[in-house]
């Protein structure tokens, strides 16, 4: 895919990024428009985990970015009671909190939201760096029913050993803590 395809489907959306200023507010729009598409007016309850979701994207791609990787790919699928999103890059270490989290720093926080917010998210070694996915929970309107709860696909180069989406394998996913 050229810089700016896109692949779209029903329930999936799949984004080319490219590289330089402004691709932490391209994702955004896109994420924003994909839910817009999904899910029509939002209910107060959807607004919220828009916001979410949002504020995870941004995060996602900060992360890639500030630890030397360049986003090269968005991929968002609305999957029951979750928006999945994937976030390839070219960073060459596994995303992962760095020690435990000190509210009174003035950066480090991304994962740590991205830890809080998700229902759950990992990290998949690429030959092209990594794929950074997370679930965002997304409230079932009146008359919906929950469908399947994993993506239509799993990342570029797989769910991690032994593991996937609903079942990760030890050490590979961070759950959201009660």
């Amino acid at each position: 895919m050229e810089q700016g395809d896109t692949d779209l489907t029903a329930r999936a959306r799949r984004y080319a990024l490219g590289d330089g200023p402004g691709t932490a507010a391209r994702c955004r729009t896109l994420a924003g428009a994909a839910v817009g598409d999904w899910y029509g007016p939002l209910s107060p309850a959807r607004r919220t985990a828009a916001g979410d979701l949002l504020l995870v994207v941004t995060e996602l791609v900060a992360d890639a970015v500030r630890h030397g990787g360049t986003p090269y790919e968005l991929r968002l699928d609305r999957a029951g009671d979750r928006v999945w999103v994937q976030l390839s890059d070219t960073g060459p270490v596994r995303a992962r909190p760095h020690g435990r989290h000190r509210p009174a720093r003035p950066d480090g926080h991304g994962l740590y939201l991205v830890e809080r917010l998700a229902a759950a998210w990992g990290c998949v070694p690429r030959d092209r760096g990594r794929t950074v996915w997370c679930a965002i929970p997304f409230p079932l309107g009146p008359g919906e029913r929950s469908g399947p709860s994993r993506p239509s696909e799993p990342p570029p180069g797989g769910w991690p050993p032994g593991g996937s989406p609903r079942h990760p394998a030890r050490g590979q996913d961070r759950r959201r803590r009660p």
